[in-house]
């Protein structure tokens, strides 16, 4: 079960595939980072004005 070549099995990917595979990864970033930001923001109007206040 060991590979010597770090676990990369098969061909090489071509010029093409590595520039899609990229632009997959980023989307897929940005999506992630979409939904953090909008649960944060939603987590801040679900809490209200009152967690501005510092008294309990």
């Amino acid at each position: 079960m060991s590979n010597p070549d770090n676990g990369q099995a098969g061909r090489a990917l071509t010029e093409r595939e590595l520039r899609s595979r990229r632009a997959r990864n980023v989307a897929l970033g940005l999506a992630i980072g979409a939904l953090v930001i909008l649960f944060y923001a939603v987590t801040i109007v679900k809490m209200g004005p009152g967690i501005l206040s510092s008294s309990p």
